[in-house]
């Protein structure tokens, strides 16, 4: 039987739930034609990489400047017109926490991830004397806690969630990938779902038909990654569509990193980087935090790149397909922003697991107490 029949075959109910979330078989069989070649070479980029210029990274002026003040109060301005909507990445298969859907754990005083985003919104919301816009990632393995969790707490409309793709995933020999009780393996196939699941959910298009301008893409564990008016107005006031947030490398730091490919500044993962390239000479790296232009972001018209990615599931090796956020940077005319992570004033402040969460707490309460995710 071929995937395009084992699919065919799937039950009818199964079948709606992968096409209300942007499910293509045709897209699948694709990429599965292409699983017995070599995975680290079909992600891999040849050739015309090179590190960025020092012109790339830029820094915002000292906090006690004119021209810093000046950023801020464009961005405030910004703000109180209702130009910016706030979306945390909240979707993933809740692995990573024991099981827990990460946004639900518990990170200070009894607050979880989704309590400090909520009082943070809460905050800004006060301050600018409007409801700023605040959306939620979420995929099949996390929206119903989350949309239960924003239920429990009363949340307003302007507080809303809309879930990323599903797709399933494949045996090394290309057919449908089956767990020990033989049915479909499911999961969410990245980040970079974002454009197009924020497209499908209207979010997006009633926000700018509102005279909506600016988005802000943060991970739901980086409390580091908020509003910052400033940062908003350096990105309003260089013009380009996209800015990225880098932070410098510390000891042996790896992901994502800015370059120029083809002459153009992009984020790269290490993993697509050419084997002769070194991405230890490039001192900076992606925080997965970006401000995107609201409109370029609705009309992107742009094949992401589909990463082929070994998994184990039940203790037995699976194949799936990820598409990464960072991707936007090459569509898009990009500035990169270095951005602090130490001290209250910390932008990064990433949590991946329970020991991590254990090591960064005090760090997350100093930036909590600052940013209004304290009661």
């Amino acid at each position: 039987m071929s995937l395009t029949e084992e699919i065919s075959a799937l039950p009818k109910d199964l079948l709606t739930l992968l096409d209300q979330q942007g499910f293509r078989a045709s897209l699948l069989q694709s990429l599965a034609d292409a699983v017995g070649t070599n995975a680290e070479t079909r992600n891999r980029i040849s050739n015309g990489v090179a590190p960025p210029l020092p012109s790339d990274i830029c820094d915002l002026p000292a906090p006690t400047t004119t021209q810093s003040a000046d950023l801020a109060r464009r961005g405030f301005d910004a703000l109180e017109r209702g130009e910016l909507a706030f979306v945390v990445l909240a979707g993933g298969m809740a692995t990573r926490m024991g099981g827990v859907v990460k946004a639900l754990v518990e990170v200070l005083d009894g607050l979880s991830f989704l309590d400090m985003r909520l009082a943070e919104n809460r905050t800004w919301s006060k301050r600018v004397g409007r409801s700023v816009p605040l959306w939620m990632m979420t995929s099949h393995a996390t929206d119903a806690s989350l949309r239960e969790a924003l239920r429990s707490r009363h949340t307003d409309p302007h507080i809303a969630t809309f879930e990323q793709n599903l797709s399933l995933r494949l045996a090394a020999n290309g057919s449908l990938f089956r767990g020990l009780d033989g049915t479909p393996s499911l999961y969410a196939p990245g980040h970079g779902d974002l454009p197009e699941s924020l497209g499908r959910s209207g979010l997006l298009r009633r926000f700018i038909d509102d005279g909506g301008k600016y988005v802000w893409i943060a991970n739901i564990d980086n409390l580091g990654a908020g509003i910052d008016p400033t940062i908003l107005g350096w990105h309003i006031e260089h013009g380009a569509p996209a800015s990225v947030e880098v932070v410098d490398k510390v000891d042996k730091d790896r992901g994502g990193i800015p370059v120029r490919w083809n002459n153009k500044p992009v984020v790269l993962e290490e993993f697509r980087l050419p084997m002769d390239f070194d991405p230890t000479q490039v001192g900076v790296f992606n925080t997965n935090t970006f401000l995107v232009d609201a409109q370029q972001l609705a009309n992107l018209d742009f094949e992401f790149t589909w990463f082929q990615v070994r998994k184990k599931v039940e203790g037995i090796d699976a194949i799936q397909f990820e598409r990464l956020i960072g991707e936007i940077t090459t569509p898009l005319d990009t500035r990169f922003l270095r951005v602090p992570r130490e001290g209250a004033v910390s932008r990064f402040i990433p949590v991946k697991d329970h020991d991590e969460l254990a090591v960064r707490r005090e760090d997350i309460r100093n930036v909590a107490q600052s940013r209004g995710m304290l009661p």
